[in-house]
């Protein structure tokens, strides 16, 4: 991420954890905007638009925001996107805050990637494995790859533990190579 972006999310977090908000409450309002944000090239031409009037793009932030319900501290955290020309990061500025969230509560970041769709029972004992190895209570997100054509990739920060059928074969085909 950009030092920009970073700058926006550390900000935003301050404020949470500064006025002792609720954090998912936070995390799910910011989701909400950048969904909206995400579905409307329309929303996101006014908001991104220089000819158009400040006012007037936080008038309909306001409605959007009493629409859906996004409490103030959201909102305004919009708006300062809004103002200082930004917003169309808006994506990468709630990635990086969730990154900063997670680490303030010492959450470690997985991305798990499986051949098949896993069921609860196994992301428990996926998550427990990786708290073990982490330290940390873990955030994960499970993404499907059939390519891989069994088992899985976990990615914990830069580390990655290639677990799949594809990684093994890669291995195998890279250890006949260099005999």
């Amino acid at each position: 991420m950009s030092a920009i972006t970073s700058r926006y999310a550390r900000a935003f977090a301050d404020v949470v954890f500064e006025k002792h908000l609720d954090v998912e409450k936070m995390r799910r309002e910011l989701h909400s905007m950048m969904d909206v944000a995400q579905g409307s090239a329309e929303l996101r031409r006014i908001w991104e638009n220089p000819a158009i009037p400040s006012d007037q793009k936080q008038r309909l932030l306001g409605a959007l925001a009493a629409r859906l319900e996004i409490s103030r501290p959201v909102r305004n955290f919009i708006a300062v996107l809004i103002d200082h020309r930004r917003i169309g990061q808006l994506r990468e500025i709630t990635s990086e805050f969730e990154h900063e969230i997670n680490q303030r509560l010492g959450f470690a970041e997985a991305q798990i990637v499986s051949a098949r769709q896993i069921s609860d029972s196994e992301k428990g004992e996926v998550e427990a494995q990786i708290e073990r190895l982490t330290g940390k209570k873990v955030r994960a997100q499970y993404v499907t790859d059939p390519s891989l054509l069994g088992g899985a990739i976990v990615k914990v920060g830069s580390t990655i533990y290639d677990g799949s059928v594809r990684g093994q074969l890669q291995k195998i085909k890279e250890e006949l190579a260099s005999a």
